[in-house]
């Protein structure tokens, strides 16, 4: 880190990026835990909203303390990253539930014959 940076500044540098850093490894090891495609799906997107939220805070109030202007661009990497990932979690639950129901509907006529 650079010594010209006030410590306030480091020390919330810090705690967002050990934040940002333990939602996403939580997120994770609930795709490890979890047993359900429904399930499994779901820990890793909120981690990766909400940590990817801390640390592209923390890069900001970094980058503006340190630099000689306010960094304010990888707000559109917080913006594109809070909207594509519930989009796609519901894109793929739709589509799990969709082949859900046809192999329930397929397994029920068979056993109807």
């Amino acid at each position: 880190m650079n010594a010209d940076s006030p410590g306030w500044t480091l020390m919330v540098v810090a705690v967002l990026l050990m934040i940002g850093a333990a939602v996403s490894l939580i997120g994770s090891l609930g795709l490890l835990r979890f047993q359900t495609f429904y399930e499994r799906v779901h820990a890793p997107t909120l981690g990766t909203t909400v940590g990817i939220g801390c640390i592209v805070t923390a890069s900001m109030i970094y980058f503006s303390a340190t630099g000689t202007r306010l960094v304010l661009h990888e707000l559109l990497i917080l913006v594109f990253m809070a909207v594509t990932t519930p989009v796609t979690l519901m894109i793929l639950v739709r589509a799990a539930l969709l082949r859900d129901r046809s192999e329930n509907a397929a397994s029920g006529q068979e056993s109807g014959r």
